[in-house]
């Protein structure tokens, strides 16, 4: 009889409820082996496959805290040393800022709902005034356009940016001004807990006990310029209502910014790597190097020093001693997988960074205009989110405490008049017009256009701000052009045809109408 004996393993199979929806569940005894679990989910699964993917969720601390200071690190040197690092910050501050920065458009409004042109004229021409760089920077070295551009090439490079206002003596001609700092010296390995009021520091900030920031600390130079020390280091304490910190966020509860770049970094560091290694081994290729070896019973004895070298020359060739024979060295490698898997690996990097391919890669090979159109109209939406973002995180806030101080100091005059401080609710309402970019297509996005706005589909004022521009600007322009034109004895129906590229049917001295595509391009 034999000392031991296999056993079946029991199985046991649960009824069918009639009309029930479940399937027959099948389980295993203890006796007979280990209980079958079934997850609905394949990524649930902890296998042989699985084994490195983490299992614990982290925290938006926790994640800043493990990760923010070594990918702030690795993002700077891609931004630094890789060249589609560097096309993304180029394409950063190209989009969302653009060439002239977002405009303001003061929306100053009388009792009567209409605006106050003469009030939003003069608002408009101190924020230009003011947004030069020997009024607007505490350091006057960046315009207000500039100061943009940093914030948001800071943003996407290290996940965040921070500027201070400073107000008074120190701030320049205007007595307000910003001053960008480099969010690092705000250390987010600065935790402590237990302050007065349930206050507490987390990244370098200090916190209300529900989470609304209190003050910032950042690193100084010696002891004696600091307000705070801890683990011997010192800290400067600049209050929350001096600081606007702002970044992207991921998860609920973060404090601090992670780089734009974060999950396509791992790969441009490899790609950048990889066309390292192609370019040193196409090097070789193109020297066609070679070692000369003896044949047996041939050369020098092991302890002689006799080396044997030939130089290579074009259409030379040289006669070897016999038993000599030459081994060339010829490395075929980058071949012709080496751009398909650039290619693949920059899609993947482009899907990271929220940009198309086609120009991250400025690869316009086999673009057809309708994909080129698709996706480049994708990308502006992502765009136009960014800049709204951007308004949001700086520039509404900047405004917001400029305007006050602007009208407090009597800065803005209108009509010899400064504006009255006591109306700052109505001067402060305001919109901004970011970059827009062209047509692509401009014969027919302007078909397009004209007929939405003939079919009421959409406003003459809103076809000119999606192209960037005020309307009430353009309308006051393309009024003094008419007014100049009568004065320079121009006949009417001449300015009709130039204003509106109809004279069909137009009568002397009268301007056409119609619904055509003409009659609204410039409306």
């Amino acid at each position: 009889m034999p000392l031991f004996r296999k056993r079946e393993a029991e199985v046991r199979v649960e009824p069918v409820v009639e009309g029930a929806t479940n399937v027959p569940k099948v389980s295993r005894s203890r006796r007979g082996g280990a209980r079958v679990a079934v997850r609905h989910y394949d990524a649930g699964q902890s296998d042989r496959l699985t084994g490195n993917w983490g299992t614990t969720p982290l925290t938006a601390d926790d994640v800043v805290r493990r990760n923010q200071r070594v990918l702030v690190a690795r993002s700077r040197e891609q931004a630094a040393n890789n060249d589609y690092g560097r096309s993304f910050l180029r394409m950063v501050s190209q989009n969302i800022v653009g060439p002239r920065g977002v405009q303001l458009q003061a929306q100053a409004k009388d009792a009567d709902g209409t605006l106050d042109r003469l009030a939003n004229d003069a608002i408009e021409a101190a924020w230009d005034r003011w947004g030069r760089r020997e009024n607007c920077d505490v350091t006057g070295r960046m315009s207000w356009r500039s100061i943009q551009k940093a914030a948001i090439q800071s943003a996407a490079r290290d996940g965040e940016f921070i500027a201070q206002i400073v107000i008074g003596r120190d701030a320049g001609p205007w007595g307000f001004a910003v001053n960008l700092l480099d969010a690092q010296r705000c250390p987010v390995d600065l935790d402590e807990v237990g302050l007065p009021g349930g206050r507490f520091i987390r990244h370098g900030i200090e916190f209300t006990q529900f989470g609304r920031p209190v003050a910032y600390y950042f690193t100084t130079t010696g002891a004696e310029q600091s307000d705070y020390t801890f683990g011997a280091r010192s800290f400067a304490r600049i209050p929350a209502d001096q600081v606007i910190h702002g970044f992207v966020t991921d998860m609920v509860g973060q404090k601090r910014g992670i780089p734009w770049m974060a999950t396509s970094l791992w790969r441009m560091q490899q790609l950048g790597q990889f066309e390292k290694a192609a370019l040193v081994n196409a090097r070789e290729a193109a020297n066609k190097q070679g070692f000369l070896e003896w044949e047996d019973g041939y050369g020098p004895e092991l302890d002689d020093d006799a080396d044997v070298e030939i130089e290579s020359e074009a259409g030379v060739y040289h006669e070897l001693p016999a038993g000599l024979r030459f081994k060339s060295h010829d490395p075929n490698y980058p071949s012709g997988e080496f751009a398909v898997f650039t290619k693949h690996q920059l899609r993947g990097i482009a899907s990271g960074l929220g940009v198309s391919y086609v120009n991250l890669a400025s690869d316009l090979e086999g673009v057809n205009f309708s994909s080129i159109r698709q996706g480049t109209l994708d990308e502006r939406e992502h765009w136009k989110e960014l800049q709204e973002w951007l308004v949001e995180a700086l520039i509404q806030p900047v405004y917001d405490r400029w305007i006050s101080r602007a009208l407090l100091e009597g800065r803005i005059v209108s009509v010899g008049k400064p504006l009255p401080a006591s109306k700052r609710d109505k001067f402060a309402a305001a919109s901004w017009q970011p970059r827009r970019w062209d047509w692509i297509d401009p014969n027919s996005d302007v078909k397009a256009a004209v007929a939405a706005k003939d079919n009421l589909l959409i406003a003459p004022s809103q076809i000119i701000r999606d192209r960037g521009h005020d309307p009430q600007t353009v309308w006051r322009e393309i009024a003094r052009d008419i007014e100049d034109m009568r004065a320079a004895g121009i006949p009417e129906n001449v300015i009709a045809a130039v204003i509106t590229s109809r004279t069909e049917g137009a009568p002397n001295g009268q301007a056409p109408a119609g619904n055509g595509a003409g009659s609204g391009g410039n409306a």
